[in-house]
């Protein structure tokens, strides 16, 4: 999924892949896209447990710049979120385990907003690197930002 993308993805590939037929993929997790969403918040928390060991007792702006390096060193993990995310506009199972890996999403970074604020730092550096912000300088903006309200 990671190589080839979400909707390019076949259960050919996956079966393939996993050494199995095509049936033992609907057997064991009902659909394709079931599969491709587990695969997906599986990953995400890998690269959150890796972050977690690489920065355990970082500064704030150590460990987002850490978080933002990932939109690189992982960039096809992040547009794999992406392109999930339109998926959970189709299909309700889908929106399930993104819905689920939001929430521990919210929890891991300390609520809504910094949840928010990794999806528009993601976005930046997936369309526009050269002018997306490093961590430190995101957090800078968002003092400012939090100074004036």
């Amino acid at each position: 999924m990671i190589e080839r993308g979400w909707a390019r993805t076949t259960v050919r590939d996956i079966a393939a892949a996993a050494g199995v037929n095509h049936a033992a993929i609907g057997y064991h997790f009902g659909s394709k896209d079931a599969l491709l969403t587990i695969a997906l918040v599986d990953a995400v928390e890998e690269l959150s447990a890796e972050l977690a060991a690489r920065t355990p007792d970082g500064t704030a702006e150590e460990r987002w710049q850490a978080l933002i390096a990932t939109f690189t060193t992982h960039r096809q993990l992040w547009v794999a979120q992406l392109e999930a995310a339109v998926q959970a506009e189709r299909s309700a199972e889908v929106r399930a385990h993104l819905a689920r890996g939001q929430r521990e999403g919210r929890a891991g970074l300390g609520g809504s907003v910094p949840l928010a604020l990794l999806s528009g730092l993601m976005l930046q550096w997936l369309v526009d690197p050269e002018q997306a912000p490093t961590g430190p300088e995101a957090l800078a903006e968002l003092r400012t930002f939090a100074a004036g309200i």
